[in-house]
């Protein structure tokens, strides 16, 4: 079913209000609201397939996910910047990590000649936050608006450690119990982001920060940790990142063809873990009907967060949306300076077709004794993999895997560990 744009925004308006004529009238602007997201969907998943299948020629390591943007993030979004509900163009939207800032120029160029030959879609709009960050957050990226079939989809670019400070801020509200990007809480807490923000650009481009810089940040960053610990919110200082749901997920995709799957994730604000998750493999009207009733079972009123996330690989939503998955514990709130530097400054360099082999025979969990042909690998995991020869011998080399008779491979269990750093 679709509905006039009139009929969208009288239906987020609504939704935006404190008090209510009648429940009815709530009832029904949330069904517009599902409908409404659910158009979304189909060209939101068609965008990161061909993004996906046009990736396997792009030789730098990247992961791509999608999702639909969540109900209460929604109203809030329409809440903080006084729009219609018809005019948000990130409903639908896909997030590509790569390793480093100028592989997203090298991208964008080589999304735009794909894309001129097929006309799949067409780019709207494009804001580029990498350089000065936004003047509010800090928050640095590439974003493109992309159109197809007449809805609009945010295509978000981030190098890694663009991605680090994003995912740094969202764990970080999970603490306190503000939502920091969208400018809640503390000014201070705020500050401290923004200028680790500016202090991050500074490792991006392989300039250590000066000593004023850091003794700033560091400054700011302890007044940051007193005000965290005294919020009268959250306080979730020792929680825990759930490896069982993890791997049950991997081994439930595992049984599947590769496809991009819908993954609904419930996560718990009060504890800061991972909830619950379900496989959807349905089409979009079960997808949409599963996450409004996921939305009303876990409400955002009681702390908790319903997301969907479409990904070919749940390895993939684990990199591209990490805090949903629990806080690993700490003793204090924010790292520092130091600490951050020779984190960000480590490399992981494997290009993309190297790491999804290596991801898809994890997954698929050929260790040791159990073996796959190079047939197999070839034809059926990993069969839109051009150089399937090159990146075996690569893998070889490193010793992730171990050749056997007649053409087979399995993973070494001895080098588990390493392995575990690409997937």
């Amino acid at each position: 079913m679709e509905y006039s744009r009139t009929k969208v925004d009288k239906a987020g308006e609504r939704l935006t209000r404190e008090s209510w004529n009648t429940d009815d009238q709530y009832l029904e602007s949330e069904l517009v609201l599902d409908e409404y997201r659910k158009l979304h969907i189909e060209p939101l998943t068609e965008i990161t397939l061909k993004l996906q299948s046009w990736l396997t020629e792009f030789n730098e390591k990247y992961y791509i996910a999608q999702r639909i943007k969540r109900k209460p993030q929604i109203l809030r979004k329409l809440k903080r910047f006084s729009i219609r509900l018809s005019q948000l163009q990130d409903i639908g939207g896909v997030r590509i990590i790569f390793e480093k800032n100028i592989h997203i120029d090298k991208f964008v160029d080589f999304l735009n000649l794909k894309n001129s030959k097929s006309r799949y879609f067409s780019v709207e709009r494009e804001t580029d936050y990498r350089e000065k960050g936004r003047d509010d957050s800090g928050y640095r990226a590439l974003h493109l608006i992309l159109m197809r079939k007449g809805i609009k989809v945010e295509l978000q670019l981030r190098s890694r450690i663009q991605h680090n400070w994003a995912e740094r801020i969202e764990r970080t509200s999970v603490i306190y119990g503000y939502y920091l990007k969208e400018l809640d809480g503390n000014q201070e807490v705020l500050d401290y982001f923004k200028l680790l923000s500016n202090v991050f650009y500074e490792i991006e481009y392989e300039r250590k920060p000066n000593n004023n810089m850091i003794d700033i940040l560091e400054n700011k960053r302890c007044l940051s940790e007193e005000i965290i610990k005294k919020s009268d919110k959250k306080n979730i200082f020792n929680s825990f990142v759930n490896e069982s749901f993890i791997k049950a997920m991997i081994s439930s995709d595992a049984a599947l063809p590769n496809n991009l799957h819908n993954w609904m994730i419930v996560f718990d604000w009060n504890t800061g873990t991972f909830l619950h998750w379900l496989l959807i493999t349905g089409k979009s009207d079960e997808a949409i009907k599963t996450y409004r009733e996921w939305e009303k079972k876990w409400s955002a009123d009681d702390g908790y967060e319903v997301v969907m996330i479409g990904s070919s690989d749940p390895s993939t939503i684990r990199k591209t949306h990490s805090h949903y998955f629990g806080l690993e514990a700490y003793s204090s709130i924010l790292q520092n300076i130091e600490s951050d530097f020779i984190t960000l400054t480590q490399k992981e360099e494997m290009n993309s077709e190297t790491r999804t082999v290596l991801q898809r025979l994890y997954n698929k969990g050929y260790w040791g004794a159990k073996k796959i042909s190079l047939d197999t690998i070839k034809n059926h995991h990993c069969s839109g993999i051009a150089n399937i020869n090159n990146v075996i011998n690569e893998l070889e080399n490193m010793g992730f895997i171990i050749k056997a008779m007649k053409d087979s491979y399995s993973l070494n269990l001895k080098k588990r560990k390493e392995i575990e750093k690409y997937i």
